[in-house]
């Protein structure tokens, strides 16, 4: 059987650096934590700060070519969410994968991405990342991953994606899975109707669970 784990400690990073990328005109801080599972990770950009409020980028072609990161992302979606309301475990199926580029504009959400790449040493484990608006910090989540998040406040939530929405290719993963055990930190949360009908990773994965 599996053994699905939370890698959201905070001794589970692989490395803490900083990138500062130059151009002829301005420099670019961001901090970039690369989780244990290869290809997550969690972007924090620097805040530019004074009396009228900040200014940050949250997105830097050169910084994510140098990661390694896709640059062509082709949809951008927005949602808002009131606190306690969990939405997930979502995914798109092959050809229509999607990596994504997830970020809070206003409020704070726990936000989770599941390994689902068959050959990764780390399928079926879990990343979670506080996102805080007030931090500004971003995870990317590449294609092969089921990904959801619980609002912790009254949240507005955005993500950049490299592939459009395909209704025929949606699917998803339940979010009180018993095989992933995925502590959501919340008890009764808000699950719309659609997403309690998502399947159980062992109806999609059989050969994972003995």
């Amino acid at each position: 059987m599996i053994e699905p784990k939370s890698t959201t400690n905070g001794t589970s990073f692989i490395n803490l650096t900083q990138i500062v990328i130059t151009s002829t005109k301005q420099t670019c801080l961001m901090q970039v934590r690369q989780t244990s599972i290869q290809g997550l990770i969690e972007l924090t950009p620097r805040l530019f700060e004074d009396e009228r409020g900040h200014f940050f980028e949250s997105y830097n072609k050169p910084l994510f070519e140098s990661l390694g990161l896709p640059m062509d992302f082709v949809q951008d979606n927005q949602s808002f969410s009131t606190k306690g309301v969990l939405r997930g475990l979502h995914m798109q199926n092959q050809p229509f994968a999607q990596g994504k580029l997830v970020r809070v504009i206003s409020g704070q959400v726990l936000d989770i991405a599941v390994d689902l790449r068959p050959d990764s040493p780390t399928f079926g484990q879990y990343e979670g990342f506080l996102l805080d608006a007030k931090r500004a910090n971003m995870a990317y989540i590449p294609e092969g991953f089921a990904h959801g998040f619980v609002a912790l406040e009254d949240s507005v939530f955005s993500y950049k994606c490299t592939n459009v929405y395909n209704k025929a290719a949606e699917s998803g993963i339940i979010w009180n899975d018993p095989d992933l055990n995925i502590d959501w930190g919340v008890a009764n949360p808000i699950v719309s109707e659609k997403d309690k009908e998502l399947k159980l990773f062992r109806e999609i994965f059989p050969q994972a669970v003995v």
